[in-house]
């Protein structure tokens, strides 16, 4: 006799929407030198080799249930959306369609397994599956009228200290006043661009450290830019201001470089930005190749966040997570999970994109005084405005 149970609930349809976000000034600050913009609106920034966009964008994805509980997640748009959408309409749909909104992980870990033997665990794949994750928990949330700090074991803080990161602007005086101006509203934390820093990263901590005294962190975002020897030899030469961390110092596939500069530098180096998953943390953590964790909600989803977070947790590693260009969803799912974790120590604020577009959101989140507030609403804790909707594309 089959006792088996029909769920109380179902997912009924996926639907995929693109976001505009546009701004006056391109992510990381102004183009440079010979920086130029392709037809598409892609540019290359010469200092690191990596593509950005004049305009960015968002991928939301809204999942719908039998019961008309609709779930809200977030990725990546920013290049090539169409390949993150393609995966999720495509793919994702018919095998989500009919299941039980509530089964998050195990869903998760069928939509994973799907590509694996064709190595698509990482890239526009992932994203996709994190998006996903993202509205399923959303559901979780909803239905058990829970925010999700709650229901992965309790919001051990309703605050996380916020970073400022980035300062775009063209030249090291505006850079400076504009952390000036931070530091002014609470915040006394703060990272900024190596490939932006145009008399070089000495004279950029030196002339930052001046301006901002000796009480505030300052930390340098590398962006992949440089090899192991000269990250080394960089970070040597700026150790009279006692800089806070390093990010992302060189290619993110050497781990054994990776390694080198850990051991042989005189600061903390913190990576995780583009890991999709545990793995990828475990190659490095394993390697004791760094000193602070970065996880990206918007590629990893809360499911890969919360393993990544653990593993470093168990090896004594704090974890800063990583927040860039998103309309709030993701960042939201961000601060929940994060407020659940002894390990996280602070948080990155993207000063320039969030507080713009704070209006295509509903939530009681915000960022004040040095200090994320995390959403109390069910789910993740956000919903989309009017005002967003109507600037939502379907795909």
């Amino acid at each position: 006799m089959n006792t088996k149970q029909e769920p109380l609930d179902k997912i009924v349809d996926v639907e995929i929407y693109h976001v505009s976000l546009e701004q006056k000034t391109p992510y990381l600050g102004p183009l440079i030198d010979n920086e130029k913009a392709s037809t598409l609106g892609y540019f290359v920034r010469e200092a690191n080799r990596t593509v950005y966009a004049l305009k960015n964008h968002s991928l939301v994805i809204r999942v719908l249930t039998e019961n008309g509980i609709e779930g809200w997640g977030e990725t990546y748009g920013l290049i090539a959306h169409n390949a993150t959408a393609s995966v999720i309409r495509d793919l994702f749909k018919g095998f989500i369609v009919g299941r039980n909104p509530l089964d998050v992980v195990t869903i998760y870990e069928d939509l994973y397994d799907l590509m694996r033997v064709r190595g698509y665990f990482g890239g526009f794949y992932h994203d996709a599956l994190a998006a996903v994750d993202i509205a399923l928990w959303d559901i979780f949330g909803k239905t058990v009228n829970q925010p999700i700090a709650q229901l992965l074991g309790g919001a051990r803080n309703k605050k996380i200290p916020a970073y400022i990161s980035g300062l775009p602007e063209a030249d090291i005086e505006k850079r400076c006043e504009l952390a000036v101006s931070w530091q002014k509203k609470g915040f006394d934390t703060f990272k900024f661009a190596l490939p932006m820093a145009s008399e070089g990263m000495y004279e950029e901590f030196r002339l930052l450290r001046e301006a901002l005294g000796n009480d505030a962190s300052i930390a340098c975002d590398m962006h992949w830019s440089k090899s192991p020897g000269e990250t080394i030899e960089l970070i040597n030469e700026v150790r009279k201001f006692k800089p806070w961390f390093f990010e992302a110092p060189i290619k993110p596939e050497d781990v054994n470089g990776l390694r080198q500069v850990s051991k042989k530098s005189s600061s903390q180096i913190a990576v995780g930005e583009e890991w999709r998953t545990v793995y990828e943390a475990k190659a490095r953590i394993d390697h004791q190749a760094c000193q602070i964790i970065q996880p990206e909600m918007a590629h990893t989803g809360i499911t890969q966040f919360m393993r990544i977070a653990m593993y470093a947790q168990a090896h004594n590693l704090v974890v800063i997570p990583h927040a860039t260009i998103g309309s709030g969803i993701f960042l939201a799912a961000s601060l929940q999970v994060s407020a659940t974790l002894q390990n996280v120590i602070s948080h990155e604020f993207q000063h320039s994109i969030f507080p713009e577009f704070k209006h295509y959101i509903s939530s009681d989140m915000i960022c004040e005084s040095g200090y994320y507030h995390v959403p109390t609403m069910d789910g993740i804790g956000v919903n989309p405005t009017d005002e967003m909707k109507k600037n939502m594309t379907l795909l």
